[in-house]
Order: C-alpha cells, then structure tokens, then sequence
C-alpha cells in the first residue's frame, strides 16, 4: 500500500496495489499544480483520509472533476469525477507527489495531453525520479 500526505499531515490518501505507470498531464490545472496522477476508482483502492476541500473548474458548462485538496496547506490531494462511469463507479486519481519520493521514484511516466488532443502521448522512458530530482 502506497500513501501520501499532505504538507500539514492534516489530509492524505492511500492506494492499495500496483499503482501502475503514472500520468502527467499538461491541462490547464495539472501543469500549474505539478501533480502526477495515479488511478483508481473511489472507495475501491483509493481512499482519502482527513477533511479536503474541492474546486470544480468553472467557465464550462458541465465539468467533469473536481480537485480535491487540504484546507489548511492547500496541497492537492486528488481529483474526483463529478459524475459516475456506465458501470456505477466514480474515477479517482491521487496525486503521487504526495507519496515518499524513495517508494515511487523508479515508477514510469505516462503523458497525456489533456490541453489540446485529449490523447496519450508516446512513451519517453522517463520515470517519476526523472520529473521530480
């Protein structure tokens, strides 16, 4: 099981399992909040921990996530689908940045670009050490 905190130690998450290839982003939020994201659906192998605030993007007409975050350090936590898949599960995604550096360093990267394709992007063999040190 993996965890993460945030600053204050007043919020966090864990996720349960092989987090998989993690996804930076480069949408307008992911490339300001420098998170990257590893996926899970809510109340499966995520879970958050501690009171967290949201933000809900605004100027379209429907969105699709909130971002989920501590109150008191700001740090973002996870994003959160604002409305459930076909199958009746909600999208989740903590930050992993969030995560002790020596447990997700060697973990690869994934880039998607969600600013103007929507589309993942070809593997560069990067990792998160190679983002983050």
């Amino acid at each position: 099981m993996l965890t993460g905190s945030c600053h204050c130690g007043k919020a966090g998450w864990t996720l349960e399992g092989d987090p998989g290839s993690i996804t930076a982003c480069n949408c307008t939020l992911c490339r300001r909040y420098g998170t990257l994201w590893a996926y899970d659906y809510e109340g499966e192998r995520i879970a958050l921990t501690g009171q967290t605030a949201s933000y809900t993007r605004s100027g379209r007409e429907a969105s699709s996530l909130e971002i989920l975050f501590c109150p008191s350090c700001a740090c973002v936590l996870s994003w959160r689908g604002l409305r459930l898949q076909k199958d009746g599960r909600r999208r989740m995604a903590v930050n992993m940045r969030l995560a002790p550096p020596e447990l997700v360093a060697d973990l690869p990267i994934d880039h998607f670009d969600g600013l103007e394709t929507f589309e993942d992007l070809p593997s560069d063999g990067r990792c998160v050490r190679d983002l983050w040190f």
